[in-house]
């Protein structure tokens, strides 16, 4: 079986799907791997890099994607708009592609992957059960999100991070409030920890609770729902009546806030809002707002997702790839969850097997054999 791992040609994404670390386990197990030129450039991979552990190299795009039977990307490929070329047209038909592949928004390219008679993995869609945590990229990448996002608000703010005593006077340490704590929130609370900030945070999943408590950081009170999480430990959308008392909880925290991270996120759905126009207005001058909910609209109503501006004497930062901007070690994740996955599809004789009673793989297949076989998908 043929791995294919070709360059990222969207606009913005540094990453690569697999780096040549993964290459090496992969041709233990009996694949054979090609690379197209350059696809690790960005990420600080070489071709030689990917030559020393075993990979074939491509030339071309069209050449890698039209002779792989198994094609492993980081986000989904292009279907020719905006000028792209159609990487769809470009996969052969039996062929299986693995990547993020932003099915919820992205119906008609899940039509022309089945019309094409490709087999779909969107890896987002990877179930949160225990034998598919290390093929969790969704988790890895949040951790480079929450990571990054107190790295850029701590180099927009005015303030320092941590308290200062000196000769000049005591200088108070920064308030951080994170609001939501999945995997991003955490690694954000974290990471503000580290750099000595006072950190306070919300979720309104009781989980939660404990695992901010841990890291040192203030829980935010209110009553909980015990039904604010679904299944899979994804936060879920809650009642108005709920939604206002989050709101007004948050609210009576912004003015003492000098920072202020939002993570949180609906699988499918618009980011809920969790700072209104007019907390905005009641933060400090010079304080900033990093908002991960960006690329699903964001959890402030006045952020711009991909832009940063400055609202009411705030810093208003709504990043949608945090990720590309830490290729390295972004790729380093990302490829040892697909490495995971490929290792675990892969039979002794390496050929792929497609076991659709297997929760895995029925949880991130969307399209198989020309049709929509996800249940999220099938009306599509």
């Amino acid at each position: 079986m043929m791995v294919g791992v070709p360059k990222e040609i969207l606009p913005g994404e540094t990453r690569v799907a697999v780096i040549p670390d993964t290459v090496k386990k992969l041709v233990q197990k009996g694949l054979t791997v090609a690379v197209e030129t350059g696809a690790g450039g960005a990420a600080c991979f070489s071709d030689e890099d990917y030559r020393a552990a075993g990979a074939e190299i491509r030339k071309t795009h069209e050449e890698l994607l039209s002779g792989s039977d198994l094609v492993l990307k980081v986000v989904r490929p292009s279907a020719g708009e905006a000028g792209l070329p159609d990487e769809v047209g470009q996969l052969k038909p039996g062929a299986v592609i693995a990547a993020m592949l932003q099915p919820y928004t992205q119906a008609a390219l899940m039509a022309k992957l089945a019309k094409r008679g490709v087999t779909a993995m969107a890896l987002e869609l990877m179930p949160r059960i225990t034998r598919a945590q290390a093929m969790d990229v969704l988790s890895s990448m949040a951790t480079v999100s929450g990571y990054k996002a107190v790295l850029l608000a701590a180099s927009a703010s005015p303030r320092f991070f941590p308290m200062f005593m000196s000769a000049a006077g005591t200088v108070p340490a920064a308030r951080v409030l994170v609001l939501g704590a999945g995997v991003a929130g955490l690694q954000a609370i974290a990471t503000a920890r580290r750099l000595g900030g006072a950190v306070e945070a919300f979720d309104v999943r009781p989980a939660a609770k404990e695992q901010v408590l841990s890291l040192g950081a203030k829980f935010l009170e209110m009553e909980l729902s015990k039904d604010a999480e679904d299944a899979g430990g994804y936060a879920k959308a809650q009642s108005d009546e709920q939604h206002q008392r989050e709101l007004a909880l948050i609210g009576s925290r912004m003015p003492r806030s000098d920072v202020v991270i939002s993570t949180a996120a609906i699988p499918g759905r618009r980011a809920p809002i969790l700072i209104t126009a007019d907390m905005v207005k009641q933060l400090k001058a010079g304080s900033v707002i990093v908002d991960l909910g960006a690329e699903s609209g964001g959890n402030c109503e006045l952020t711009e997702p991909g832009k940063t501006v400055v609202k009411h004497g705030v810093t208003l930062m709504g990043p949608t790839n945090l990720p590309a901007t830490m290729p390295m070690h972004a790729s380093q994740m990302y490829s040892k969850n697909v490495e995971n996955l490929v290792l675990h599809l892969a039979g002794k004789d390496g050929t792929m097997h497609l076991d659709m009673a297997d929760p895995i793989t029925a949880g991130i297949v969307v399209t198989h054999q020309g049709q929509l076989v996800h249940p999220l998908f099938k009306s599509a």
